[in-house]
């Protein structure tokens, strides 16, 4: 979705789509058991299940059963099971209904019935066609009575519907145009030969069902045993190969990402010969946009031209008192001696320092972000989204950016963003209805390895994302923030806003692309209840949690999940109050956002919640460490922000990471590293220029521990040695994770890359608020990391992507085509942003209308 929060299926202005179905209550499904003419000509399948008959066995098609159930998760959504055999539909529709007679059924399942249509029941004591037809108008009507609670089935479907309809052209027209008109869900069967024939050479019926191919007769299954297709297939990522499965035409066209081969002029006689056209060149990357026919995607892989394709045209959504909290505000003035003893002071604000913020756009008039000469800090813009324009008329990015580095001249000082007086450069990845595709997100972080220098771009800031199916190691987005991370960039990521389901459940395992990169410092809610002191902070319920479920699938169709820890860190992110675009769509829709704080357009405030709230506060927090000390690299900087974090009391390292963002610790710490550090340092050289400070902070007068330990990928190190002692971790081009290597089971520390000092850990553990992994509980028991990186113990986070325990349950990371929770999950992460949590939130400030020039001194 930059066309999901997720991969592939568009959802139309989301935005008013959310406003559509705020507030109002869902009307209970009529009782399908009392319709007199299903229970006559059909058969309750969900009744059966109920009572035992049914036995729900999906071994050897759980891939059927998963499209099967996401398609009907879809508005319009009407699977037909192409099936040869004959054997694996009702084997389909029978799990289908015992999935519906779950008490704890899936969402987009839960309160339906399913019912096998009896067309011999139908025809029995039917002396005419016209009674037929009465009798299944009947059937009709009872479905559309039961208010969208009834799934049928009808077996062999094309002798009711289509051009080889055995029943008449009326019986087949009044099936289409109950489904057409929303009053009907089916689920189809046909073969192979009926289905190309009479649904997929009918462009009407093409558009009402959707196939579903049985694995047994799936020319296109990608878990076929040919090795080199297989090989092939690799190369191919889920969405695409959904798209493959689903049984289109060949020629339909698609756009797609190509990684590698952006020079190769074999590639590009292919691409030429197949039909293929270049859209776009990311040189930097090393990346094109292609349009080609579908039925090339595989022959592409095949060719060995390119390392990785995947679409281009995945939506991507934003997520949706700040500076004294956070300790911003304690560390503003800074005091330097020069060579002959003399101290001059200097205001911490970011100055100097380029952060880029892809987004929705700023608007360009706001005060926030006039500079201290009083001209704007926006010092470039460009729009990628293809509609000209580089303002906000979301009203998104302006929030983010002013987060970050707004100036707070508007009352007082009260909404001061975390870097005042850093530069902004504005990358509009996200249109006005907050929506953009994977190729525009590209484009711009293209356009950032190419122009970072000439301005002076340290910091990227993505509170957009999308649910993550491909490993990083294969996301394109992903890679080209490790791109951005190797050159020097720090790289800011929301972790999601899908930690809880519709119900309030907690979920794990929905951290978004691009935080599940390893590189990035991705980010979660905290909520601070409005108060300035720390003590009373906790995580908030929408803030997605970890592990990582990215996936690569081997030769033989096992999946191999990422599973990695994330988030690192968490800033606060509940009802923050920051600037407002002049006329943007989310308050136009949800007017209660807009703050009340001043009537002048370009001095309005707005209140936001969410992961992509909190991402510019760690973002902002960036810049300060790299203006206190422009040498630390990008792991420095990280490493320094979670060394430094408070853990919070009662949460462990999936929901918080290292703990809540410590900017007067971290920028205390960042200031004492050295800064003639070369490649060629020694592992276990001294690191600081004097003594270790005081592990603790005081923000607002309340006193902390520092967590005093780093995330590494699949467990954590924790000692003074990774801030007292020189780490190759902290080089440019690695990962902090490349510090850790898995032996038998068992995480141990690589000692070419770590100082022994250095202690690490693999439980995940959970914070009593003291240090990290010294917590009183484990959320996984006495879980271990091993092997592909599935967590084993109490908790048991099983390699099908399941998690028993601890009352939660994931799917395969939300996929599309077989992920029944995408709605859900893009609706849950649209409320976070604009309602958040029912707390209390900081206190509001009426603006003068006069500038505060005068930054906040102390936070104490």
């Amino acid at each position: 979705m930059l066309c999901s929060l997720c991969g592939g299926i568009i959802l139309c202005d989301p935005a008013a789509a959310q406003t559509a179905r705020q507030g109002i209550a869902k009307p209970e499904a009529a009782d399908a058991t009392k319709a007199a003419a299903l229970a006559r000509y059909a058969r309750n399948l969900t009744a059966a299940a109920r009572r035992g008959e049914l036995s729900g066995d999906t071994a050897g098609f759980a891939r059927e059963l998963r499209r099967t159930t996401g398609l009907l998760a879809r508005d319009g959504g009407n699977p037909l099971i192409v099936d040869d055999a004959g054997a694996v539909k009702d084997r389909i529709v029978e799990s289908l209904a015992v999935e519906t007679a779950r008490a704890d059924a899936p969402e987009s399942l839960r309160g339906k019935q399913v019912f096998s249509l009896d067309t011999g029941a139908l025809l029995d004591g039917a002396q005419t066609v016209a009674e037929f037809e009465s009798h299944l108008a009947e059937v009709l009507a009872d479905a559309k009575n039961a208010r969208g609670s009834v799934i049928l089935f009808i077996d062999e479907t094309t002798s009711l519907v289509g051009a080889n309809a055995a029943h008449g052209a009326n019986a087949s027209r009044m099936i289409e145009d109950a489904i057409r008109g929303g009053n009907l869900r089916v689920v189809g069967a046909a073969s192979s030969a009926e289905f190309d024939s009479f649904i997929a050479s009918d462009a009407t019926l093409k558009k009402l069902f959707q196939p579903v191919r049985a694995a047994a007769n799936d020319s296109d299954d990608s878990d076929r045993d040919d090795d080199s297709t297989a090989t092939a297939s690799e190369k191919i990522s889920p969405a695409l190969q959904n798209l493959i499965r689903e049984g289109g035409s060949t020629t339909d066209r698609v756009s797609v990402i190509l990684q590698g081969g952006a020079n190769d002029q074999q590639l590009a006689d292919f691409l030429k010969q197949n039909g293929a056209r270049v859209e776009s060149r990311m040189s930097q990357l090393g990346m094109i946009k292609v349009e080609l026919p579908v039925g090339a995607i595989e022959k592409l892989a095949g060719a060995g031209f390119v390392r990785y394709v995947s679409p281009a045209n995945t939506e991507v959504h934003p997520f949706g008192h700040v500076s004294r909290t956070t300790g911003a505000d304690a560390v503003r003035v800074q005091t330097t001696t020069n060579l002959l003893g003399g101290t001059s002071t200097y205001m911490l604000d970011g100055s100097g320092v380029g952060i880029a913020v892809l987004d929705s756009g700023m608007d360009l008039d706001h005060k926030a972000f006039l500079g201290n000469n009083d001209r704007s800090r926006i010092v470039y813009s460009k729009d990628f989204t293809g509609e000209g324009r580089v303002d906000d008329p979301y009203g998104h990015g302006t929030h983010v950016a002013s987060t970050a580095a707004g100036n707070g001249r508007i009352a007082n000082n009260n909404y001061l963003g975390i870097a005042p007086n850093a530069n902004l450069v504005n990358l509009r990845v996200l249109d006005s209805k907050g929506s953009g595709s994977v190729s525009a997100l590209l484009s711009a972080i293209d356009w950032v390895m190419a122009n970072r220098t000439t301005y002076n771009i340290r910091v990227v800031n993505m509170s957009v994302g999308m649910l993550a199916v491909d490993s990083y190691k294969n996301d394109p987005v992903c890679k080209a923030v490790r791109r951005l991370v190797d050159a020097g960039i720090v790289v800011a990521a929301a972790a999601g806003n899908n930690g809880k389901n519709s119900a309030g459940k907690e979920i794990y395992g929905e951290i978004h692309s691009p935080g599940d990169e390893p590189s990035a410092i991705t980010v979660g809610a905290a909520n601070t209840f409005g108060t300035d002191g720390r003590g009373d902070d906790t995580m908030t319920t929408y803030s997605s949690r970890g592990p990582t479920r990215g996936y690569t699938t081997d030769l033989n169709g096992v999946k191999h999940y990422d599973n990695l820890i994330k988030p690192d860190l968490v800033a606060p992110g509940n009802k923050l109050v920051e600037a407002e675009s002049t006329g943007n769509l989310l308050v136009t829709q949800h007017p209660n956002l807009d703050a009340g704080v001043s009537p002048v357009d370009n001095r309005r405030m707005m209140y936001m919640s969410g992961t992509s709230m909190a991402t510019p506060i760690v973002a902002g927090a960036a810049a300060l460490l790299l203006q206190v000390n422009p040498k630390l690299t990008p792991n420095m900087a990280k490493a320094i922000l979670m060394y430094t974090a408070q853990q919070l009391k009662g949460y462990n390292t999936l929901q918080q990471g290292a703990g809540e963002v410590n900017i007067e610790g971290a920028v205390r710490l960042a200031k004492l590293f050295r800064t003639d550090l070369l490649a060629t340092t020694l592992r276990g050289a001294p690191l600081l220029t004097s003594a270790l400070p005081a592990q603790q902070s005081t923000i607002a007068g309340y006193t902390f521990p520092w967590s005093q330990g780093i995330i590494l990928n699949k467990g954590y190190a924790k000692g003074t040695d990774l801030v007292t002692k020189y780490q190759r971790i902290y080089a440019t081009g690695v990962l902090l994770g490349d510090g850790v290597l898995i032996g038998d089971g068992v995480l141990l520390g690589d000692r070419t890359m770590l100082s022994d000092g250095v202690l690490i850990g693999d439980r995940i553990a959970k914070s009593d608020g003291v240090l990290l992994g010294d917590g009183v509980g484990v959320l996984l028991g006495d879980g271990v990391l091993i092997g592909d990186g599935v967590l084993l113990g109490d908790g048991v986070l099983l390699g099908d992507g399941v998690l028993i325990g601890d009352g939660v349950l994931i799917g395969d990371g939300v996929l599309l085509g077989d992920g029944v929770l995408l709605g859900d999950a893009y609706l849950q992460a649209q409320t976070a942003m604009s309602g958040g949590e029912d707390t209390p939130s900081m206190e509001l400030i009426v603006d003068t209308g006069v500038d505060c020039l005068d930054l906040p001194t102390s936070g104490q």
